[in-house]
């Protein structure tokens, strides 16, 4: 590949920025790459410290978008994005995951006629009340080069009819996972938690399906604290979910709750519990990669692989699968992977 090759990336949550740190070392190298922050991520623990904790460069535009309704923000990052799309020219435009901004990046793109590339392909809960699912699937339809994580992903493509230029390549957090397992098992203590008491289960709750329902944050918080006799759960408290509590006049009572942490300290978490309680998609894999069980805060989930090797369960189901690994995920080489075929596709 040669650097005559210019590939835009655009990303504004954590899981993006974690998928991004893998395949932009590659890019930077062999191309002139521009990366785009749409800031949809506007708290510093939830966005700049991962850029730091996974030495990723500073984007070289940054956007101010968060904190409005989902088509709002859709829209601003829309036209945002298409400037700079103009303005740079890229032959490629490449998004990750599930977010608005995903959408926002695949949508711009695609009106210009400019290439989308969509690592994380393929997934589906088939709850359409979910922003995400709705996000993942109209930028499966716009995009021209799909990189998925499993054979189930690669089904769920074909049985929508998306066939050409789509390529299974293994999990890319499970690249970011390994990149910084050393320096993350030197975090002993986190906010005052010492990781090496035992008994601990990590725990994050954040999507708004959960978040925004008073009747469903206390079932989950009876649900987490009828676990805190057994474990010392420690939650990361996300912004979203302590507007709620403060709205809905609750706490997470024997739960303890800590200020957001960032990616290395997350990992160190994961790494040093026993159990992990979450509604986010990327942390059930997370904690597969660190061999930790995972009980999802949800009544579905896309990462099906996960429940039928015994790793994961719906916190309303009551045991687990029998346990098997899941070969799917790769080695740790995703990123070059991704590099490849689209150094075969793209020149």
């Amino acid at each position: 590949m040669t650097k005559k090759l210019k590939v835009m990336t655009v990303v504004g949550t954590r899981p993006e920025i974690i998928r991004l740190a893998r395949v932009i070392p590659a890019l930077d190298k062999y191309c002139d790459h521009i990366l785009v922050h749409t800031g949809q991520n506007y708290d510093y623990e939830l966005n700049q410290i991962f850029f730091k904790d996974l030495e990723i460069d500073a984007p070289e535009y940054h956007f101010n978008i968060n904190g409005k309704s989902h088509g709002q923000m859709t829209g601003e990052m829309l036209s945002s994005i298409e400037e700079v799309l103009i303005k740079e020219r890229p032959n490629a435009c490449l998004v990750y995951g599930d977010t608005n901004s995903t959408l926002a990046g695949a949508l711009a793109a695609s009106k210009l006629h400019i290439p989308v590339i969509h690592v994380e392909a393929g997934l589906r809960s088939f709850n359409k009340l979910m922003p995400e699912e709705i996000n993942r699937i109209l930028t499966d339809h716009l995009s021209d080069y799909l990189f998925c994580s499993t054979e189930m992903a690669v089904k769920n493509l074909l049985n929508e009819n998306i066939k050409n230029n789509v390529f299974e390549v293994g999990d890319i957090m499970y690249d970011a996972v390994l990149f910084t397992r050393s320096k993350s098992q030197n975090i002993k203590s986190i906010q005052g938690v010492n990781l090496e008491i035992g008994n601990l289960a990590a725990c994050t709750i954040h999507r708004a399906e959960n978040t925004d329902n008073k009747k469903t944050m206390i079932e989950i918080i009876d649900y987490l604290n009828s676990y805190s006799d057994k474990y010392n759960i420690i939650l990361p408290l996300h912004p979203r979910t302590k507007n709620s509590l403060e709205m809905f006049n609750l706490s997470f009572g024997n739960v303890t709750t800590i200020d957001p942490i960032g990616y290395m300290e997350m990992q160190a978490l994961l790494s040093a519990s026993d159990l992990v309680f979450t509604d986010s998609g990327g942390l059930q894999k997370e904690a597969y990669f660190h061999g930790v069980k995972c009980v999802t805060i949800r009544n579905e989930t896309e990462w099906i692989e996960l429940i039928d090797n015994g790793w994961n369960r719906l916190w309303k189901e009551r045991d687990y699968l029998d346990e098997q690994p899941i070969h799917e995920y790769g080695d740790g080489t995703t990123g070059a992977k991704i590099l490849k075929c689209l150094e075969k596709s793209l020149l």
